[in-house]
This record gives C-alpha cells, structure tokens and sequence, in this order.
C-alpha cells in the first residue's frame, strides 16, 4: 500500500500536518493512531452523565500568534474563556499566578502595584548564576513563596527536587506587578465552543486523510510505502530505544461526579502541599456547560503510565541528544511535536511547529 505521506499520531501535531498536506496540496495522506480516538491529548467527550470532560486533564487554548489562532478558527468558534486559578495555601484559595492579589491575600496586607514590586524584591534571593527551576523561584520570590506554592507541587509533579530540574519548568509561571489575576495574559484565549474533538474532526474532515486507529504504527508499516513519514510520537520508540528508554512524566487522572451543580470556586484548584494530588479541575467552569450535576477530575503524577511531559534535567536531555543525532541523517522522516522532540509544547507552539515544518519540509 503506498502513500505519498504517512502521519504517525493524530494529535495537534499530526493532524495540522494531515490537514496542510490534504487541503493546500490536495494529495492523500494516512493517520496511523494507536489510541481508539482522534486529538491526542486535548480529545474531550462526554461522560455518562452527559457532562463533556476533558479525557486527559484540562486544555486551555491561549495564543499570541495571530496566525495559529486563525488557522484553529477555520475548523471551530471559541467562547471568549479567561482561565483563573487557585491554590490551596495555608487553609485559603489564592489566586494563582502571582500577583498584587495574592501578596495581599496570603499576608493580609494592602499594598499596590508599586509596593508589591518593592515587597518582592526584598524577598528575592540573589542568585548570579541561574541553574534550576529553584534558582528562577527563589530569584523571583524568595524562600517562603517558593515553599508555600512552588517546592512541593514540583516535587509531586515531577518526582524530584526543584534544584534539580532545568529552568523551564517554573520559567514559564509568570510574576505580576499588577491585579490582573487570570492565568494567561495572552492576546487570544478561548475555549472551542463545541469542544476540541469536534475541532479536531473538523480538521481532519477532509476526503484525502485515512485515519486508521487502534494500529501501532510499527506493526503496519511493513505494509505501507512512502515518500515522507511525520512522526509524532516518542523517539526513543521509533528507534527501539537503542540507546535507552527515555523519561517521561506520566498522570493518572480520576474522575467524580457529584449530584450538586457547583464543586469548587475556579475551573482549577492547585494543591501543592496538601494531599497526593496536584490540582483539580471542574469541567463545567471551562465548557460553560448547563447541567444540575457537575465532574471533577484529580490528577497524580508519576513515572508509570501514557508519556505526557519530557523530563527536563540535563540527564535526559543529554540522553535525547543521542537519539537527535539518528534524526538528523533522516532523509524521509520529519519528527514533531512534545514526544517526537522531546520538549515541552504549549498546544499553539505545537499548531505553530507543525504549520511551519509543512512550509520548510512539504510544500
């Protein structure tokens, strides 16, 4: 059986690719997918009690690239969502990321922008060299911050100590010196008015894209002949881990329904001190759903399980480095996406990624 290109995942990745190469070059392509649904980790459906949840934790889509936005819209309409979160600190909720409102809160003062700024500082440690994720907190905020919101529920996420992970990890939470409490400041935030599965049917609505799921690609590919191969999925799997098995993060999610419409205050609550998981989510708070019950979903990280997050220390990234050393004598496979790159992608990053590899590596 030949294709012109085969896709392995159908993820954002996959299918933004699947969607460029159908529409634009109006050629056939084939999704291999070994789950038994499209979307990759932002699929959503609803649950028994009719309640739409989101299957592997919440997805929140937020942007500053106007293109990737317009892309994503051709396929689904947004409710206008600003996403706000709380964490369970010291018996309150305070809100999260760190603001004006959450020094006042967590210390019962008054202060403004201006005082904030001030207040931080001196709480600040100075650190010359920055190494780690605890070297950015501790610069940012200093020692009690740093233990109250970001030590532990680093450690729960992912299994280590902050001083041992890059600096990306907790780079990427923002320090504000204003009142602006939602999570995101990005220029376009929303959530697809009918869910990201629908989205994602929509993308790959196209006549010219196969999709065949429940298949692993390497029992199918002896089958099948090609001119390019996008790859999505881990790279140590493609390559039989010949030089070991990478490092993910895994979580296991569970899922609760209550026969009460309202459960919590915000779509998510982070806990990062107390009990084993780090966070729960309300659906109804990111879908605006009507409905007289309500689901949560908790979630508890670990090393077993689906790969979610690449591991950022320098020993992983170090042992990647010998698999991107396989990548690069490829001359008919493209590799992308968070398991195929083995980094951390924001849902409009990977959009971006994939629609930038099809202008560089198809058309």
């Amino acid at each position: 059986m030949y294709y012109k290109y085969v896709v392995v995942g159908a993820g954002l990745a996959g299918l933004t690719m699947a969607e460029r190469i159908a529409n634009v070059l109006d050629e056939k392509v084939l999704v291999i997918e070994k789950r038994n649904h499209i979307g990759g980790n932002v699929y959503d459906s609803y649950n028994e009690d009719g309640i739409l949840i989101h299957n592997y934790g919440p997805h929140i889509f937020h942007t500053n690239d106007q293109e990737v936005y317009y892309y994503l819209s051709k396929f689904t309409k947004w409710n206008d969502f600003w996403h706000r979160v709380l964490t369970y600190v010291d018996g309150n909720l305070i809100p999260m990321p760190i603001t004006v409102e959450t020094i006042n809160k967590l210390y019962n003062l008054n202060l403004d922008c201006t005082q904030v700024e001030e207040f931080l500082k001196k709480q600040s440690v100075e650190i010359k060299d920055i190494k780690t994720s605890k070297d950015v907190a501790l610069s940012k905020v200093g020692q009690d911050i740093y233990g109250k919101f970001f030590e532990n529920y680093t450690k729960k996420q992912w299994g280590i100590d902050p001083a041992e992970l890059d600096t990306s990890v907790i780079s990427r939470i923002p320090i504000r010196y204003n009142r602006d409490t939602r999570y995101f400041n990005d220029k376009y935030q929303g959530m697809p008015t009918h869910g990201y599965t629908k989205m994602c049917e929509n993308m790959a609505a196209n006549k010219n894209i196969k999709i065949l799921l429940n298949t692993d690609f390497k029992e199918v590919m002896n089958e099948i002949t090609y001119d390019k191969l996008i790859y999505t999925g881990p790279v140590d799997e493609y390559y039989n881990q010949k030089h070991g098995k990478l490092a993910y993060r895994s979580i296991h999610f569970e899922f609760e329904t209550f026969d009460q419409e309202e459960y919590q205050e915000a779509p998510v609550v982070n806990y990062p001190n107390d009990y084993d998981y780090t966070r729960i989510t309300e659906f109804k708070k990111l879908t605006w759903q009507k409905h007289e019950k309500t689901t949560i979903c908790k979630e508890f990280p670990g090393a077993e399980g689906e790969p979610y997050y690449p591991f950022p220390t320098k020993e992983w990234k170090a042992k990647y480095g010998l698999y991107q050393e396989e990548m690069k004598k490829e001359t008919k496979v493209i590799f992308i996406g968070r398991l195929a790159e083995y980094r951390y992608y924001n849902m409009d990053a990977v959009v971006r990624r994939a629609l930038d590899a099809f202008e560089e590596f198809i058309k």
